[in-house]
């Protein structure tokens, strides 16, 4: 099951205490202070790791937090600094400061990383405080405070293409014929209720990542039936494979029905009404004769003014044409922005990496 939204709350690690200690040794009656320092708590690091497709494992957890700096020992022994804990998310996953709304970082690619909340850093023992003038001080530095926040985290679906299209348009049948994925599917409205990915092999060890999508219907900007969630994975792929339905099984039109489409495009974020698309129309295979398909194909064509592609994932017609033209449209068009602003946010939206942002060496989870 994806998962693609969890709220969660992380805590660093509070620095360890310094200490109060006097030297103790045969033959030094008045040793001086030999309190040690205390060590750094562990920062709270969010790193993007291949392999993880969902935020299920957030769904269960809430509530994660790094361990704290140990306490400073005698003899001037410093207490041991926290291990750091390594939060391991999905490529694609954008974090959200939950109080505020705003967008700290976006994990779009495997191996970035970021430090969230900062360990408090060691207080100092009683021998960092000596002086000429005090040659026993009784004072130390407590460990430094913790940070705690609230994050929200929010998946998007990295794919080279995302397969749009009103419900029962045809999407998830394309999907399960051109590659091993095996979406849900049924004859009624938002069987897939969840992004599915496939793998589309090409000739020559060539791959496409294609994205099975929820189906739109009007007012999905506005988050009518599935709404954002679906418009939420659109932003991150590459192209967009329209399909259209040569004959709707609701009786409505299909040129309609890809205007309906385009406008919710544009409506949640131009850029998204911008990405490159090919236009399929599906379902040939159950028009009568071949005459039939290709009137049907015709009207379309001119409705439209675009070129489209005449598939049957029933009988497989179109289907390797569609790939090779999608393969073509792949090698021309550029990287997928790292953020994709909706219209309300297109103030906030220019693309900058936020400062505190770093690559963080790999390390062990300490889950």
């Amino acid at each position: 099951m994806l998962i693609d939204t969890a709220t969660i709350q992380v805590k660093s690690g509070r620095g360890g205490e310094g200490v109060v200690s006097w030297r103790r040794e045969k033959y030094i009656p008045k040793g001086g202070p030999a309190g040690g320092d205390g060590g750094k708590g562990g920062d709270v690091v969010l790193m993007a790791v291949e392999g993880i497709d969902t935020l299920l494992d957030f769904t269960g957890r809430h509530h994660w937090d790094a361990p704290r700096g140990i306490d400073g020992g005698r003899k001037q022994k410093a207490g041991a600094d926290a291990d750091d804990l390594i939060i391991k998310l999905p490529p694609g996953t954008l974090v959200y400061d939950a109080k505020t709304g705003d967008l700290i970082i976006d994990l779009d690619t495997a191996g970035k990383s970021m430090v969230i909340a900062k360990g408090g850093k060691g207080g100092f023992g009683n021998e960092h405080f000596k002086s000429a003038t005090n040659q026993a001080p009784t004072e130390t530095e407590p460990g430094g405070p913790s940070e705690e926040r609230v994050l929200r985290l929010e998946l998007k679906l990295i794919a080279d293409i995302g397969l749009v299209g009103k419900p029962n348009a045809g999407k998830s049948t394309l999907l399960s014929r051109v590659s091993k994925a095996h979406p849900k599917i049924a004859d009624y409205p938002f069987t897939t209720l969840t992004p599915n990915l496939g793998i589309a092999e090409l000739t020559g060890y060539r791959r496409i990542v294609i994205a099975d999508l929820p189906g739109l219907i009007e007012g999905a900007s506005q988050g009518a039936g599935l709404g954002i969630q679906f418009l939420r994975h659109v932003e991150r792929t590459r192209l967009i494979i329209h399909l259209i339905e040569v004959e709707p099984i609701d009786g409505s039109d299909p040129i309609e029905n890809y205007q309906v489409i385009r406008k919710e495009l544009a409506e949640y974020s131009q850029q998204l009404a911008d990405k490159p698309e090919v236009i399929a129309v599906s379902k040939l295979d159950l028009l009568p004769t071949e005459e039939d398909r290709k009137v049907a194909m015709q009207l379309i064509q001119e409705a439209l003014g675009k070129p489209t592609f005449a598939i049957s994932s029933a009988t497989g017609q179109g289907l390797t044409e569609l790939l090779e033209a999608c393969w073509d449209r792949l090698g021309k068009s550029g990287p997928v922005p790292s953020q994709w602003g909706r219209k309300e946010d297109a103030a906030t939206a220019d693309g900058d990496e936020p400062a505190n942002a770093h690559e963080t060496p790999a390390v062990e989870s300490t889950e």
